[in-house]
């Protein structure tokens, strides 16, 4: 039931620095404590261009003095220092203004002392540097030996190991770890101004799950040449089809306009939907902190709260909003565990594992009856109105004529309305875990293109 048998020093100093400032005066207090370690190195025409490794650790302290709080954080972890921390947290509590929303959580069950859970998030295999510059070694010799590829950007290969440790005075005394492994590859096809860029990336928990990185630098030398000589799409009105490495940024929006702190202050255009039609039958939108070996799963949020699975978004009806504490408070309502925090900030809402839940229909099935449309496999910029829910990017990809991709395009803008979008949007069944928020292929009709 545990993914390792933790180490606890950092839980122990999280405790000891929470438990120190309700000695000295605060009305309550917690405490974090956030650790990473991690190797990357990066090759470029199998020269070796970055061999990094780094080991950080922070803490941080927040203080309550009646309605009034102050956040300090350290990287020094010296007992000795605390009295003089806690000190300087409880003396800037006294100066700042009240917050009548502000407090640890009260009326929702917490954690306790957690240090163990099912999730699986800790690999025991940690690879060398060598390991590593082969892995990328051999994702950008794949890369380079496809047809067309004229260059390599670089192909990197890293690990880490993170920690969060998080105790209150609430009773709170939390603890999880999390690896991650990941390969990637930036390769170039063409020449001179002609030339074009393209990626593929992967990363997982566990090193066994990788894609093989030869296939990852292979896909990414695939994708510069078959993007050389676009052309621009003519402006218009058509459907625009994403392709899932770039649909999971509407899961982005979304979050955004169900953010409990933006719907406390007024400024989402999604405000007034609650428990209303937002997507067309059908749609789902979940939230998964369990996920086991999942990019984002965690046992409990920023405040202590036990993280519980969501459905956002249930047959197109918004169910809920993101909410940690302080927004739940402006709302009158109760936090849903998804606080986020660092060391250094106070805690705000946030999501884990998010992803559309697949639909029944092929990519090709999605797209058979689109007599012209475009496929969008990159975005760049954004000007995105979150009152108003105004969408404008700039993006390339190809052009769909008659049910199949066509001719590669660029230097166009994709525009609508992301209340409208949503209500138009489709999705296929090819969802696949590799950013922590996902999103299969996502058809929405009816866009605005501003081409040539």
């Amino acid at each position: 039931m545990t993914d390792s048998t933790p180490t606890l020093a950092p839980l122990d100093l999280a405790c000891e620095l929470a438990e120190l400032a309700r000695k000295k005066g605060a009305d309550a207090a917690d405490a974090i404590c956030v650790g990473s370690t991690s190797l990357g190195v990066s090759v470029r025409n199998g020269v070796t261009d970055e061999l990094e490794r780094s080991e950080t650790t922070d803490l941080g302290l927040r203080v309550f003095v009646g309605k009034r709080s102050a956040i300090i954080s350290t990287s020094t972890l010296d007992r000795s220092r605390f009295d003089g921390l806690v000190d300087q947290a409880l003396a800037m509590a006294h100066v700042l203004p009240e917050d009548g929303y502000a407090g640890l959580p009260e009326g929702i069950p917490l954690i306790g002392r957690l240090t163990e859970n099912d999730l699986d998030l800790v690999d025991t295999t940690e690879p060398t540097a060598e390991e590593l510059l082969a892995r990328a070694r051999t994702t950008e010799e794949a890369g380079h030996a496809v047809k067309g590829v004229t260059n390599s950007a670089g192909a990197s290969a890293t690990w880490g190991r993170s920690l969060v440790a998080l105790a209150s005075s609430a009773g709170v005394a939390g603890y999880y770890e999390r690896t991650r492994n990941s390969v990637s590859m930036s390769a170039l096809a063409g020449q001179g101004t002609g030339m074009q860029r393209d990626w593929d990336f992967h990363s997982t928990v566990y090193l066994s799950d990788l894609e093989d990185p030869a296939a990852i630098g292979e896909k990414a030398g695939r994708n510069a040449v078959a993007r050389l000589n676009p052309t621009q799409p003519c402006t218009g009105t058509m459907p625009v089809v994403y392709a899932p490495r770039v649909s999971n940024g509407l899961l982005g929006h979304l979050t955004g306009a169900i953010n409990g702190a933006a719907i406390a202050r007024g400024t989402s255009f999604l405000k007034e939907k609650m428990g209303q039609r937002v997507f067309a039958p059908g749609i789902r939108v979940l939230d998964d902190p369990h996920r086991k070996r999942g990019l984002r799963s965690k046992p409990f949020d920023g405040e202590g709260v036990a993280c519980e699975p969501l459905e956002l978004v249930a047959d197109g009806v918004l169910q809920h909003w993101l909410l940690d504490c302080r927004s739940a408070r402006q709302l009158g309502l109760i936090t849903n565990g998804r606080a986020s925090r660092g060391t250094s900030s106070p805690p705000s809402p946030g999501v884990s594992n998010l992803y559309f839940a697949p639909g029944s229909v092929s990519p090709a099935e999605l797209i058979a009856d689109i007599a012209e449309g475009v496929y969008v496999t990159e975005m760049m910029g954004s000007s995105i109105n979150g009152l108003t829910g105004d969408y404008s990017r700039g993006a390339s990809g190809f052009m769909i004529r008659n049910g199949q991709l066509a001719e590669p395009i660029a230097e166009f803008t994709v525009a609508g309305n992301l209340l409208d979008m949503f209500g138009r949007l489709q999705v296929a069944d090819d969802l696949s875990f590799r950013f922590g928020s996902d999103a299969p292929t996502i058809r929405i009709d009816a866009m605005s293109i501003a081409g040539n």
